[in-house]
């Protein structure tokens, strides 16, 4: 081959077809280990472990949003109390005049 350009063209596909058959028989291997692999085994002592602190994050959790909902009322009641307070009359503003 003395023309550069088949050799570009003669090499890119050979390495296109390695790519390929490595892609291939790397995606054969991992579907068949997964077949074979064992599901995950957690222990009673683990599993009762597991429980108790995804009840203590429920907890919390709860906690979490009983506060938020305290303090978007507290927030609200403020701005209730903010626009009564524009409403209503109040002394008229005072002036800083030059001696």
């Amino acid at each position: 081959m003395d023309d550069p350009g088949k050799v570009v063209v003669a090499l890119g596909f050979f390495a296109t077809l390695t790519y390929i058959v490595r892609m291939v028989l790397y995606r054969t291997q991992s579907f068949l280990h997964d077949r074979s692999a064992p599901g995950i085994v957690v222990g009673e002592d683990r599993m009762a472990r597991l429980e108790q602190a995804v009840e203590a994050i429920a907890l919390e959790v709860e906690r979490i949003s009983e506060g938020q909902r305290f303090t978007t009322k507290l927030l609200a009641e403020r701005a209730a109390a903010e626009q009564l307070r524009s409403v209503q009359p109040s002394e008229p503003p005072r002036r800083v005049t030059p001696h």
